[in-house]
């Protein structure tokens, strides 16, 4: 019986206490008195029942205030004692029950701290202990995570289910290329821990490889790896490399069997393009010439007859100068073309231009003892480059301008032309002549204690660019431009992005290897065990059904019970209305930085597909799902996968707390909000609140999918609609 139904039962107890004794004096009275005296009787009581029956009243009155007093200060004090001591055994150990009610009350709730103050004694010192324990345990994962994360190769470890458990850095790029989804998904909806690889790889080619896989281990083979070449659906063509994880050596047990997969792959689409334009190129230099020499063996046989007429030697020894030209013409193009196949092949790296103008700065400065400045170097600007032999390359020069000019200083200064970047080298003093520029280009490279049998003009070419010399008359300045090609700017991870501020992304989960996707029924599926994706909305105000639009979407994924903060999904949208001051205040949302953003239906798909096969988790979800909701017509896409609330999971919970905000619940189980009213924060707390009520919703019996969504429907804010 809840305490609400025993308080009922105790006022209707009271009404009984009290008019259930005069009831039955006055029946015991009514009885006893002969026929005639009743009339007696009732002449003498009436005038006296209005004023008993109000003093009853008011007695009654006065007994419901005080039951009332005493069940809010020790039936419902103690149940949110009772609350409180349950998030300081679980949520938030640092939580202490606040001293307030009656003397008796206030007595227990000092005892209880003082408890609790013993017990972290002992857990901190405990551990301590486990801490030490881990200690070289989380060395070894840090070192694996490391490894992985600066390897050039993709790297991807699955489960036997497909299921993604580690990526790095490379495989995240590359897989980003392959993602045919909405620009602002920036292919989340690919690679991600949990994810299923089949979003990328036929299910049968994977099947086959770990076929192959399997039978090459029972046969004891001492590289049971399988290799093969598919076309994703974006058209990559992929060169992978499979071998298999297996399972801890357990004594007794001789085999070890097959617990996972790595993937190792590489793009090889361009290399096969340069391969096929090279065979291209072979057999047109091959089979255009084979007909050439044709013509002209016959042309000059026909030429060895002495009987020839004028006219026709002189059309035989054309067709020998045509064809020759055409072999040629045909030879120089295919120089050319394997001259360029070959700066191709050459290994260059892609860096930040300002690195590479600082990197020559202070070698220049070291080597030369030249003092060398920067002016105007565009920071946004990235080459591609073999950097040492340019850095030899601009030490040179800088070394034959001190040499022979004497210039007392060199400069760099670094700009962006369309698709190409400038690095100027410059210098003041006296002029230099293009011949001096051209013999400088092609002498071997020798300055200070070093030598290089490469000369400048090498090192341009083989990074694909130009140098010439340009003077800044007006400043009485000098300068060699080296163009290079541009290359596309990297990914940088946003810093504001990872708001707790963990300095190595969670690119693994390897106790994903025990996850089947078969064994439960989603409903049946453990809260623990389930692939979540926590989202926020913000919006241009609180009224979906008015027009009101939604302005940014933020969201995290929550795998095996775990936060991914680096596989997150944040974008501004442009609502095509305007913001109104109010919600601007909220969330510091401006109409300039809605300016230029996508509108909804570019961004929702995207969005969907960073969302498939999760769980939607929200604080009060209605209002964001009514707003997704009414979307559906326009973009066609049904967010229709379970969706819990954090709101109404913190009313099942502590349903004896008075505020169930997110800030308030945050500040319960003791998590610090950073980024309120961002979408993105919002979602990150959420998610953290999330994960602190699955082990409290444990405690209530609440384990399942099904179970949790039973629950908040019958909690009270269950009844808010949008």
């Amino acid at each position: 019986m809840t305490a609400r139904r025993r308080f009922l039962l105790a006022v209707i107890v009271l009404a009984l206490l009290m008019t259930g004794p005069f009831v039955v004096t006055a029946l015991l009275v009514w009885l006893e008195t002969r026929e005639g005296s009743r009339e007696l009787l009732i002449d003498v009581i009436a005038p006296h029942l209005p004023l008993g029956a109000l003093m009853t009243l008011m007695g009654f009155v006065m007994g419901i205030a005080v039951l009332r007093n005493l069940f809010r200060r020790y039936v419902q004090g103690l149940l949110t004692m009772g609350e409180n001591l349950n998030l300081m055994l679980g949520a938030n150990r640092e939580f202490r029950v606040k001293e307030d009610g009656p003397p008796e009350v206030r007595a227990l709730a000092r005892y209880v701290n003082a408890l609790a103050e013993q017990r972290d004694a002992l857990l901190q010192d405990v551990e301590a202990q486990i801490a030490r324990a881990k200690e070289s345990l989380e060395e070894e994962k840090n070192r694996l995570a490391a490894l992985m994360s600066e390897l050039t190769q993709s790297v991807l470890v699955c489960n036997l289910d497909g299921r993604i458990l580690l990526y790095n850095n490379r495989a995240r790029t590359q897989f980003r290329s392959l993602s045919q989804a909405p620009a602002v998904a920036n292919g989340g909806e690919l690679i991600g821990l949990g994810r299923s690889i089949y979003g990328v790889f036929d299910r049968n080619l994977i099947t086959h490889a770990l076929e192959s896989i399997q039978h090459r281990l029972q046969r004891s083979n001492v590289q049971p790896v399988a290799k093969f070449v598919t076309t994703t659906r974006a058209g990559h063509l992929l060169r992978a490399q499979m071998a298999p994880v297996l399972s801890v050596a357990q004594e007794g047990v001789a085999e070890r069997s097959m617990t996972g997969f790595i993937l190792m792959l590489d793009d090889i689409t361009r290399n096969f393009e340069n391969e096929s334009r090279r065979d291209q190129m072979l057999h047109t230099l091959t089979e255009g010439n084979r007909a050439a020499l044709a013509n002209v063996r016959a042309a000059a046989e026909m030429l060895d007859y002495p009987d020839l007429q004028n006219e026709l030697q002189e059309r035989f020894r054309k067709v020998i100068r045509d064809e020759v030209r055409a072999m040629s013409r045909r030879l120089d193009e295919t120089a050319n073309e394997f001259a360029d196949a070959l700066k191709a092949r050459w290994p260059l790296e892609e860096m930040l231009g300002a690195d590479l103008v600082a990197a020559a700065q202070r070698r220049i400065v070291k080597v030369l003892k030249v003092p060398a400045k920067l002016e105007e170097v565009d920071e946004s600007l990235w080459v591609k480059v073999d950097s040492f032999s340019l850095l030899q390359a601009l030490t040179y020069l800088a070394s034959r301008l001190s040499d022979e000019f004497e210039i007392r200083e060199v400069r760099f200064r670094l700009s962006g032309a369309e698709r190409l970047v400038h690095l100027d080298l410059i210098w003041s003093g006296q002029a230099m002549s293009t011949e001096t520029v051209m013999s400088w280009e092609l002498e071997p490279m020798r300055f200070a204690d070093e030598n290089s049998p490469l000369t400048v003009r090498d090192v341009i070419e083989r990074n694909d660019g130009e140098m010439w010399l340009e003077r800044e008359k007006v400043r009485h300045r000098a300068f060699f431009r080296i163009v290079l090609p541009a290359a596309l700017p990297q990914e940088e991870l946003d810093p504001a992005a990872f708001l707790h501020g963990e300095a190595r992304p969670e690119y693994y989960d390897f106790d994903l290897f025990k996850w089947s996707e078969k064994s439960h029924a989603l409903e049946d599926r453990l809260l623990s065990e389930l692939t979540y994706t926590v989202f926020d909305t913000e919006t241009t105000g609180l009224d979906p059904s008015k027009g009101d639009e939604i302005i940014q979407i933020g969201a995290t994924r929550i795998v095996n019970g775990k936060l991914l903060r680096q596989e997150s999904f944040e974008q501004l949208i442009d609502p095509g209305r305007g913001l109104s001051p109010e919600s601007v205040r909220i969330h510091g949302i401006t109409p300039d930085m809605l300016a230029g953003q996508p509108r909804i239906a570019k961004v929702l798909p995207a969005f969907h597909a960073f969302a498939q096969d999760t769980v939607l988790i929200a604080h009060n979800a209605a209002f964001d799902m009514r707003f997704l909701q009414l979307k559906e017509k326009l973009t066609g896409l049904r967010f229709d996968q379970p969706v819990l609330d954090t709101l109404l999971l913190s009313a099942v919970v502590h349903p004896n707390q008075e505020s169930h905000r997110l800030e308030a619940i945050a500040e319960r189980l003791n998590l610090t909000i950073v980024g309120r009213h961002t979408a993105l924060g919002d979602a990150i707390v959420t998610a953290e609140v999330l994960l602190k009520l699955i082990p409290l919703l444990a405690e209530k019996g609440i384990h399942t999918l099904g179970e949790a969504r039973r629950a908040a429907e019958k909690s009270y804010y269950a009844r808010v609609k949008y």
